[in-house]
């Protein structure tokens, strides 16, 4: 995770209080559970609902997601991922991590840091959600 921190590009966002590792975690959450609340990704990802919240209202500023009122309990504010592709979006999934891993690898070698990057295409294709969901149950 941490290598995937260091690759996403963070010079236009300005200085943040909240760690894009937590950024991360909040939006990973949101896209797995569409229309969801604060509460409900502070409690699935033990962050504190004060920095989930400010990381709702930061990926709300790049447009990666979007909320609305609950129809049904219009206290509730739901967060889901954003359907259009924003620029900020586009731009961070266009990002590859190459440099990042060849320097948390120390080396300069292509091939060797093309084949770690095959290595964690594989793993990440095992290591689905559904599967890592098996270690630790949805408490909703």
């Amino acid at each position: 995770m941490k290598i995937g921190e260091e690759a996403i590009p963070t010079e236009s966002l300005g200085k943040r209080q909240m760690s894009t590792r937590s950024v991360l975690i909040v939006m990973l959450d949101i896209y797995a559970h569409p229309d969801t609340t604060v509460g409900e990704i502070a409690t699935r990802s033990g962050l504190p609902q004060s920095a989930v919240s400010a990381c709702v209202a930061r990926l709300r500023e790049t447009g990666s997601v979007v909320t609305r009122t609950d129809a049904r309990d219009r206290r509730r504010t739901l967060v889901r991922q954003n359907p259009e592709v924003t620029d900020r979006r586009a731009e961070v999934a266009a990002t590859r991590v190459d440099e990042a891993l060849a320097t948390a690898l120390g080396t300069e070698d292509p091939v060797e840091v093309t084949e770690v990057i095959a290595l964690l295409e594989a793993l990440a294709r095992r290591l689905s959600p559904e599967v890592l969901a098996r270690l630790a149950p949805d408490p909703a």
